[in-house]
C-alpha cells in the first residue's frame, strides 16, 4: 500500500486518538510534545508552537523514511491543516482528513471554556 497521510480533526473528546489508533500508519498528535519521560503529560500554553513544529517535523520524517502517517490535532481552522497539505502535495502522497464528532471525556482536561471558544471557531 503507498504511503499516505491521514490528518483527524475535532474538538477535544470527540474521538481523535481513539480513532488514529485503529488506523494503519504512525500516530503523531502535538499533544504527544507534552508527555515527559515518565509518561505524564505536563501542557505548557507557552510551548504550543514549539510542539506543532514538533509534530509537523516528525511528520515529514516519517514519510520521507516510507510510512504513512496519521495526525490527531484539533485542526479547528483550515489554515492549522496547511502546512500538512503543502507536505502531501510536496512528496505527492495521498491526503485524507477524517473529522471526529464523538463526545468523550477528553483526556488531557481542556477547560469546558477553552473547548466552546473552539466550537465557535470550528470551519467546517
Amino acid at each position: 500500500m503507498p504511503k499516505q497521510l491521514t490528518l483527524i480533526r475535532g474538538l477535544p473528546g470527540s474521538g481523535k486518538s481513539t480513532l488514529a489508533q485503529t488506523l494503519d500508519g504512525v500516530h503523531l498528535e502535538a499533544d504527544q510534545y507534552f508527555v515527559n519521560e515518565q509518561g505524564i503529560y505536563c501542557f505548557e500554553p507557552s510551548l504550543l508552537p514549539a510542539a506543532h513544529r514538533w509534530c509537523l517535523d516528525k511528520t515529514r520524517e516519517y514519510l520521507l523514511a516510507g510510512h504513512s502517517v496519521v495526525v490527531a490535532n484539533t485542526f479547528i481552522e483550515h489554515w492549522e491543516m496547511q502546512p500538512y497539505v503543502d507536505l502531501a502535495r510536496s512528496l505527492k502522497i495521498p491526503l485524507e482528513v477524517k473529522v471526529c464528532k464523538g463526545q468523550y471525556e477528553n483526556i488531557h482536561d481542556v477547560p469546558a471554556d477553552t473547548i466552546k471558544n473552539m466550537r465557535q471557531k470550528w470551519q467546517h
